[in-house]
């Protein structure tokens, strides 16, 4: 009797050593904690930028038009080959970021409706790259400015562009660029700070 107890005794024995054994060869299959934050893929990240607090200043130089900028950029006449009368870059040296606004006296040769569709024109021609493009008007009938804000999503070269006008005499143009490679989730921060500038500028801009 006592040799089967003890018999049934090193039977229970064995089976606890075997799952002594097993259990850790079932914990090693699956990966640990560490070695499963080292495999997963983690989303690109990019640098924070500290976007400068600003306040605005109105540009009223010996132009057909005048209109509010912020300290955070300057003005510069264009100094280009092809610039025209009033023709201004809106630098931003800190944001590697440039404004470029043409104007265009409204006569016989350049009528509303042919600068409308050269606008237009410029604008699409991100399709390629954009993935959407918004379309924001603007409308102020007491100083007679009425407008357009162009927001192309995507990596388009250009990110926003703009024109307003008085509808008979005066038509002014504005595309944003970058001097780096386009690239919208990066550049998301950056591109919402500017907008609101070229928001304010057409809020604030009057005709001479």
């Amino acid at each position: 009797m006592r040799g089967g107890i003890f018999n049934q005794e090193q039977k229970i024995m064995r089976k606890l050593l075997l799952l002594l054994l097993i259990v850790p060869l079932l914990t090693a299959c699956g990966p640990a904690d560490d070695d499963a934050d080292i495999y997963t893929p983690k989303p690109q990240g990019y640098f924070r930028i500290d976007l400068p607090k600003r306040t605005y200043s109105r540009y009223a130089a010996d132009c057909p038009y005048s209109f509010e900028y912020p300290n955070t950029a300057n003005i510069m006449t264009d100094a280009s080959a092809k610039a025209e009368p009033c023709w201004l870059n809106i630098d931003y040296p800190d944001l590697r970021a440039r404004i470029y606004l043409s104007y265009k006296k409204v006569d016989g040769k350049e009528s509303v409706t042919k600068l409308l569709n050269d606008t237009r024109t410029l604008v699409y021609k991100h399709t390629i790259k954009a993935d959407d493009i918004q379309e924001k008007a603007f409308i102020d009938d007491k100083k007679k400015v009425y407008g357009n804000m162009y927001e192309i999503g995507g990596d388009a070269a250009s990110s926003v562009q703009f024109f307003v006008t008085d509808s008979t005499n005066h038509f002014l143009r504005g595309a944003l660029y970058f001097n780096c490679a386009p690239n919208a989730d990066s550049l998301s921060p950056v591109i919402s700070y500017i907008k609101e500038d070229v928001a304010k500028l057409m809020e604030t801009m009057e005709w001479k």
